[in-house]
């Protein structure tokens, strides 16, 4: 198993409230026991969990993490972090001006255009707790990278500088994607404001059946329930039930996939009627229920040679 020099990890940049480089990278362990809290601040932060485990709070929802987990807070989160065992972790924050001078390649107009689009997937994130990545293979290439990138500190070798550079831009592209793919297929950085808003509105209130009502996202918006049904069926190609729908579900498989919750902890916490409510809505758009597919997901693993990642 890879070990990381932490001795040598002790040089690597304290990081403060604010930033004073474009990123900067730093080292914590947390013992047993300790909470660790974050208030919102004016850059992002990369987590990496190189070991222990517990438990992360980002605006009021918990999400266990472990060895291995790549987090992602954003400048609007207030953050904490509850230890059950010591815990190492890497932090990389960086803000606009990073994203902005990264030495992304294409012509001008190619790296503009990438410029506005990760600066749009990053500021869109869900706001949630819990590893960003959900599948093996990026977690795995974040670990190389990570490795990478402390081996380099650690021996300071020619164009280590460029190499960290590098390290810590494919991180952020990494994370990018695996936001990206969450996001609808035309929600997309030249959508206007109130396109924005309004997606924006249903993520943060997800976990409030009062508030996604449509007479409530009118009220909140000052528009007509008609605009809204043409908003729907223009940007996300469904109605907004469906688009809450297929979000909700999106978050059961999240949940199923990198945690030990039980599916009535699910359903509460998610708003379902009840288990048959869930398990029928999740068939529609898996074609198996929710024990089922956690149940296919874990064997696919186990015959696949990998340990099951359930965040404890």
């Amino acid at each position: 198993m890879y070990r990381y020099d932490f001795a040598i990890i002790r040089y690597i940049y304290t990081m403060k409230g604010n930033l004073h480089y474009p990123f900067e990278i730093s080292y914590k362990i947390l013992e047993a026991g300790e909470k660790q809290q974050r208030q919102t601040n004016n850059f992002f932060e990369l987590v990496y969990i190189l070991e222990g485990n517990g438990r992360q709070t980002i605006n009021q929802h918990a999400f266990d993490y472990a060895a291995g987990h790549l987090l992602l807070i954003t400048p609007q989160d207030g953050s904490a972090f509850q230890v059950s065992t010591p815990t190492h972790m890497l932090l990389i924050g960086f803000d606009d001006i990073y994203i902005r001078s990264a030495a992304f390649s294409g012509n001008e107009r190619e790296r503009e255009a990438w410029i506005k689009r990760l600066e749009f997937i990053l500021q869109h994130a869900n706001h949630e707790p819990g590893c960003i990545l959900t599948d093996q293979p990026h977690k795995m290439l974040a670990k190389a990278m990570v490795e990478t990138l402390v081996a380099e500190y650690a021996h300071c070798d020619l164009y280590s500088k460029e190499l960290i550079n590098q390290m810590v831009n494919s991180l952020i592209i990494l994370v990018a994607r695996a936001i990206a793919k969450r996001l609808p297929d035309k929600f997309t950085p030249v959508a206007d404001k109130k396109t924005l808003d309004i997606f924006q509105y249903i993520h943060e209130h997800i976990y409030e059946p009062e508030q996604l009502k449509v007479s409530a996202i009118c009220r909140y918006f000052n528009i007509s329930p008609n605009y809204l049904g043409k908003f729907f069926k223009r940007q996300a190609d469904e109605t907004l039930q469906q688009y809450i729908q297929h979000y909700k579900i999106k978050m059961v498989e999240t949940r199923l996939l990198h945690s030990d919750m039980r599916i009535n902890e699910i359903v509460a916490e998610l708003n379902f009627t009840d288990e048959s409510h869930l398990n029928r809505l999740f068939k529609k758009y898996k074609g198996m229920s929710a024990s089922q597919y956690r149940k296919t997901m874990w064997n696919a693993d186990i015959s696949g040679g990998a340990k099951k990642d359930t965040g404890r």
